[in-house]
Parts: structure tokens; C-alpha cells; sequence
């Protein structure tokens, strides 16, 4: 089995965690074969099984270089991945900015992939397997990137049921959960108290369970974020559907930080990464954590060797 590596942007420190992490995934038995595709010349080519490049990086090239050989190191892979020559494909991170200067009008990888792939639907789990209160948390983000003021009126019944789908799905195909537990978490303080503080949870929320239900998905909620990601880690559930950002992700990343991994469900292939960002700040110093990218790999094996579909498909 072979996965693909894409370094990422070549001026921040996904070429250096990328290679550490794969030297320390060398001693895992029965490992896959790891490809690192990008740009020669970051140093990370030494650490691979083996090398695609997509072109050379010279230090103190410009953004718009990184950005170009960021965007076709990602369009490779997952056209490697689409003809089946690899199992799935594992990304460093890469700057938006850059990526853009390249000449690749994407908001990120997530959609550009779900572009190269023709996905219609696709959603970003954050998935850590182990965290630092006991047990796995995987939350999805129904909203991303979004100021919170604008949060309200872009949920709907219909965004919550799609995700939760996606959710199912990806649950069962990849991670073998056969009938997957899945907590909607509310929106505001203790799920509005029976509408004092808002009316999200009994207009959008509730309907949501009660489709999802009607689909045979075990779907509860609207459960107060103050209390939703401890019963998760303790077993109750076996994912969080978080209503935005920050809830989800200042969670997340308390319990997990430097482990969690972020998956994309929805593509016709597996895709992991790390969650954390370019760091360009401390690139080339030694001292970027590869904690994240080791996870990623990792995840990216077992959910490859379980051979189920992250994507959701109607019955």
C-alpha cells in the first residue's frame, strides 16, 4: 500500500515535519510506502521511499512560486489518488495567500480537493484517537471560517442533516463504527433553556434530529457545548456536530493539541492532515513539532487498511 505526501508550502515547516515524521512512522510494521510529492529542493526528498517532484524550490523564491508548487503538489496527489495508484494522501499545510498568488482560486485544501474530485459534499472532522482526558473526540464543523456574528443565518435544517450524513457515513466506512453515535451540539447557552436565549436549537436543531432519526441515523441533541465534548471523550458518543468554529475547535484542540488530525469525508479517497498551520515563523529552526504529522500518517494507514468509503451515497 503507498500514501501520498504533499509538503506543502515550501517556505514553512511542512517539508521538515513531513520527513521527521516519516522517519519516526519507519519503524511501524507493515507500513505503507510513503511518496512525498513536491518540490525538490526542500530537503524533505531524503526521507521519502520515494520522490515526485512538481518542480525546484531555491530559498528566497517568492510567495506566488510557493504558492504554485504548493497547488500542484496537492493536484497531483489527488489525481493519484483518483486512478487508485495511492490508498489516500496526507497534506502539509499550505498558506492561502500563496496559494492564490499561484494561480489556485481556492479557499484551502478541502475544497479544492472536493473541486479536483467532483464531490459535491464534502466536511472536515477533526479526529483524535486519543486525547489527553481518555478517549477519542471527533468534532465536524458545520460552519468554518465564518465571523460569528454571520453564524445564525447560515445554519439550517438542511446543513445539519447533510453533515450529520457525511458524518455517519465516514464513520462507518473508515472507521468500522457500525451504527455511529452522533451528538448536535447546540448553539447557545444551555440549548437556549426552552428559547430564553434563542431559537436556533428548536427551529433548526430539533427538526434536524428528528430527519435524521426518520433516516435510521442515531442522531441526539441539541446538547449544551458545556457539556457535549466531555460526554464524547467519556464513550457516549462517537462525534460532535459543532455549530461553529471556535466551539468545535477550542474544544478540540484542549483536549488533543498537538495530536488531532484533521479528515476531509466526503471524497472518494482518504485525506488527512495535520492540524496546524505553515508556521513560517519557526520554519528551518528544528524545532516545528511533527506530532500532528505523525498522527496524520498514522490515521491515514488505518483508515486506508479499513477499505470502507468516507463518502455518503443514498440507499
Amino acid at each position: 500500500m503507498k500514501l501520498a505526501v504533499t509538503l506543502g508550502d515550501p517556505r514553512g515547516i511542512g517539508p521538515e515535519v513531513a520527513a521527521t515524521a516519516a522517519r519516526r512512522f519507519s519503524d511501524t510494521p507493515d507500513r505503507p510506502t510513503l511518496l512525498f510529492v513536491g518540490p525538490a529542493g526542500t530537503g524533505a526528498e531524503a526521507a521519502a521511499d520515494e520522490f515526485l517532484s512538481v518542480g525546484e524550490w531555491r530559498a528566497g523564491s517568492d510567495e506566488a512560486t510557493a504558492g504554485s508548487l504548493a497547488g500542484a503538489a496537492i493536484e497531483t496527489a489527488a489525481r493519484l489518488a483518483l486512478r487508485g495508484e495511492v490508498a489516500g494522501i496526507v497534506t502539509a499545510p499550505i498558506d492561502k495567500h500563496a496559494l492564490h498568488a499561484g494561480g489556485y482560486e481556492f479557499p484551502g485544501h478541502t475544497e479544492m480537493l472536493a473541486a479536483i474530485a467532483g464531490a459535491p459534499n464534502v466536511v472536515m472532522m477533526m479526529a483524535a484517537e486519543e486525547t489527553a482526558l481518555g478517549g477519542p473526540l471527533r468534532v465536524v464543523l458545520a460552519t468554518t471560517h465564518l465571523a460569528l456574528a454571520d453564524v445564525p443565518a447560515s445554519l439550517s435544517v438542511e446543513l445539519f442533516v447533510e453533515q450529520a450524513r457525511l458524518t455517519a457515513a465516514g464513520l462507518r466506512g473508515g472507521w468500522g463504527i457500525e451504527r455511529p453515535r452522533i451528538a448536535l451540539c447546540a448553539v447557545n447557552p444551555h440549548a437556549s433553556d426552552g428559547g430564553l436565549f434563542g431559537d436556533e436549537e428548536a427551529r433548526i436543531i430539533e427538526p434536524a434530529i428528528e430527519a435524521l432519526r426518520r433516516e435510521g441515523i442515531d442522531a441526539a441533541g441539541p446538547i449544551p457545548a458545556d457539556t457535549v465534548f466531555v460526554r464524547t471523550v467519556r464513550g457516549e458518543f462517537d462525534a460532535v456536530i459543532a455549530p461553529y468554529h471556535d466551539v468545535g475547535m477550542a474544544a478540540f484542540k484542549t483536549a488533543s493539541f498537538g495530536q488531532g488530525v484533521n479528515v476531509t469525508l466526503g471524497l472518494p479517497f482518504i485525506r488527512t492532515s495535520p492540524d496546524h498551520g505553515t508556521a513560517l515563523d519557526i520554519a528551518g529552526k528544528g524545532i516545528a513539532d511533527p506530532s500532528s504529522m505523525l498522527e496524520a500518517l498514522r490515521l491515514a494507514d488505518r483508515l486506508a487498511r479499513c477499505g470502507g468509503s468516507l463518502q455518503y451515497t443514498m440507499s
